[in-house]
C-alpha cells in the first residue's frame, strides 16, 4: 500500500536494493528516496530487488543502489550482472545506464566500491537525491551530466571532486521520514516506521552512526504527532526510529500521547528499537508494555567500567542494574544486552567481567529472560577507532567460547556474530579501490567466506593494512571526503582515551 500519488514520465529510474524485496520494504531511507523519485515530474520510477526484477523497464536511464551495510556489494553486482551491465563504470558507454549509490558505507568510505558507479552520494540523501535527479532527467551525455553533478554537495566522483575533497550533505530535519510504503512482505510487516532523531549525541569511539551523522538532529514533536496520526490511518503498528531516541527533548510528550491514544481504545502496536540503557524509566517501560512490547533491548558494549569509560560509553555499573530491574518491574518479559569483544585494551578480566556482571544480573532479577548479543570489534572510518588494529580471528573465537560457555551456567543464553565475517567486514571498511578486483572474484564465486581468502590468494591482494590499522601520519582511503568532526579532532579523541 502506498501512502501517496505517484507521477510518471519519460525517464526511467531505477532504484534498486542490493537484498531481497522483504527487507527492501523495512528499509526506511530507501524507501523514502524511492518516493522521491516516484512523485518528481517527468520521472517514471521503478523499485526492484535481488529477487524482483522483472518489472524493469526495457530502457534505463539511471540505476541507483542503496548501500546499508558492508557486503551489500554483493547484491550490488548481482543485480548489475542479471542486467547484463558491466560492472566497471569505465566499461559503459553511453548506451549504458548512468549506475550511483549512496548510504551509510559509502558515506563513510566510498574506496573499494567507486570503481562499481559514475557517482556516489554522500551523507543525507534527502535533499541532494532530488538535485540529482533533476540533473539526470536532462538527459544529457554522461560526461557533460557529471560536470553539473560535480558542483554539488554531497557528491563524489572517482578521483575526488576534481581533485578536491568531497563534502558529505547534511540536512536540517524539516519534514518527518516515515514509512511510504506498508506491506504485509516486509521484514516489519505492516509497520509504519517514523524517524525521530538522526545522530547520536554520545560519540561512543567506535560508532559510525555517532560520527557521520553529527550534528545530532530531531523532528518537531507537533511533526512526529501528525506522522503518527497518518499511519493510524492505515495500521496499527507504529515503529519509532533514531540512534538516540531518547534524546528527544520531547520522547516522553510522544510516548505520553500514543498511551493516552492507547488508554482511550485505539488499538496500537508500539515498537522502539533499542533503549539508552542511562535513560530508562518506569514511565517508558509502562508506556511499551501498555502497546503490546514484551522484549528490548539495550547496549552496554562492555561490562567493565573502565572499558566502557575507554570507549566513550560512560555507564555506570548500577546504571546497567537499574535499566534492568526496572524493565523487569514495570511489565517486560525480558532484555537483549548488546555488547562487543575485541575492544582495542581489552584484557581476560575485561572478558570475565561480563560473567560478573550477568550472574549479579540474573541474581537481582529472578525469572527475568536475559540474553547477551555480542559482535566482534570492527574499526571503522571516520571514528576515532578508525587507526586501530582489529583482533586476531582465533584469539576472539577463544573469547566467544569462554563467554557461551560461563554464561550457559548462569542460564543465560547468547548469541555471537561470526568473528570470520567481521574480519572481512574490516577488510572491507578500511581498503581502497585495489580490492575491486577481489569483490568481483568473490561474488562470482558465490559470496561465501571461503572465497575472500581464495580471492585474495589468486589476485595476490594485500589486505593487511586494513586489518593491522594506520598511523596518523599515513593517508587514509577514505581522505577524499571531508570530514566533520576533522581528522584531527579524531585523532585528539583517540589520544585522549588512550591516556
Amino acid at each position: 500500500m502506498k501512502l501517496y500519488n505517484s507521477n510518471t514520465g519519460e525517464y526511467n529510474f531505477v532504484m534498486a536494493y542490493p537484498a531481497v524485496e522483504e527487507f527492501a520494504l523495512s528499509s526506511l531511507g530507501y524507501l523514502w528516496l524511492y518516493k522521491i523519485a516516484d512523485t518528481l515530474e517527468g520521472i517514471n520510477a521503478v523499485r526492484i530487488s535481488t529477487d524482483k526484477i522483472d518489472i524493469i523497464p526495457k530502457e534505463i536511464d539511471s540505476l541507483a543502489f542503496s548501500m546499508s551495510f558492508d557486503f551489500d556489494y554483493l547484491g550490488v553486482l548481482e543485480i548489475l550482472d542479471k542486467l547484463k551491465i558491466p560492472f566497471y563504470s569505465k566499461e559503459r558507454g553511453e548506451d549504458y545506464p548512468i549506475i550511483f549509490a549512496g548510504g551509510p558505507v559509502l558515506t563513510t568510505n566510498p574506496k573499494p566500491y567507486e570503481n562499481f558507479f559514475d557517482f556516489v552520494i554522500l551523507g543525507d540523501g534527502e535533499e541532494i537525491f532530488e538535485k540529482v535527479l533533476n540533473i539526470l532527467k536532462l538527459k544529457l551525455p554522461k560526461s557533460d551530466t557529471l560536470k553539473k553533478l560535480a558542483d554539488l554537495d554531497g557528491i563524489y566522483i572517482k578521483g575526488g571532486k576534481w581533485g578536491n575533497k568531497s563534502k558529505k550533505a547534511v540536512v536540517s530535519l524539516n519534514n518527518v521520514i516515515y514509512t511510504p510504503i506498508i506491506s504485509e512482505n516486509s521484514y516489519f510487516k505492516n509497520t509504519f516506521i517514523i524517524e525521530v532523531s538522526r545522530g547520536c549525541m554520545n560519540r561512543c569511539a567506535f560508532c559510525t552512526a555517532s560520527y557521520t551523522n553529527l550534528p545530532f538532529r530531531h523532528y518537531e514533536y507537533e511533526k512526529i504527532i501528525d506522522a503518527i496520526e497518518l499511519g493510524l490511518k492505515y495500521t496499527n503498528k507504529i515503529a519509532l526510529l533514531g540512534a538516540q531516541i531518547s534524546a528527544h527533548p520531547r520522547f516522553n510528550d510522544i510516548m505520553t500521547y500514543i498511551s493516552n491514544k492507547i488508554k482511550k481504545g485505539v488499538n496500537i502496536e508500539l515498537g522502539i528499537s533499542s533503549l539508552r540503557t542511562d535513560a530508562v524509566t518506569p514511565e517508558m517501560i509502562e508506556n511499551l508494555v501498555l502497546g503490546g512490547q514484551k522484549h528490548s533491548t539495550i547496549a552496554i558494549e562492555a561490562a567493565s567500567e573502565r572499558l566502557r569509560k575507554f570507549i566513550n560509553k560512560n555507564l555506570k555499573e548500577e546504571q546497567i542494574l537499574n535499566a534492568v530491574k526496572i524493565s523487569r518491574e514495570n511489565g517486560l518479559k525480558g532484555l537483549k544486552i548488546y555488547s562487543m569483544i575485541g575492544i582495542p585494551t581489552e584484557t581476560e578480566e575485561d572478558i570475565k567481567e561480563f560473567i560478573t556482571l550477568a550472574k549479579k544480573i540474573k541474581d537481582e532479577n529472578k525469572g527475568f529472560n536475559i540474553e547477551f548479543s555480542f559482535s566482534t570489534f570492527v574499526p571503522k572510518p571516520q571514528t576515532p577507532f578508525q587507526w586501530s588494529k582489529r583482533e586476531d580471528t582465533k584469539s576472539l573465537e577463544k573469547k566467544q567460547k569462554f563467554l557461551e560457555k560461563e554464561l550457559s551456567k548462569l542460564g543465560i543464553s547468547s548469541k555471537f556474530s561470526s568473528a570470520k565475517w567481521d574480519y572481512w567486514q574490516t577488510v572491507l571498511s578500511r581498503s581502497d579501490e585495489k580490492i575491486t578486483p577481489m569483490l568481483i572474484e568473490v561474488y562470482k564465486n558465490g559470496g561465501k567466506i571461503g572465497a575472500y581468502k581464495q580471492a585474495v590468494k589468486n589476485l595476490n591482494i594485500d589486505i593487511a593494512k586494513s586489518t593491522e590499522g594506520f598511523d596518523f601520519e599515513e593517508p587514509l582511503p577514505w581522505d577524499c571526503i571531508e570530514t566533520y568532526p576533522p581528522k584531527q579532532q579524531l585523532i585528539n579523541e583517540f589520544q585522549r582515551l588512550n591516556k
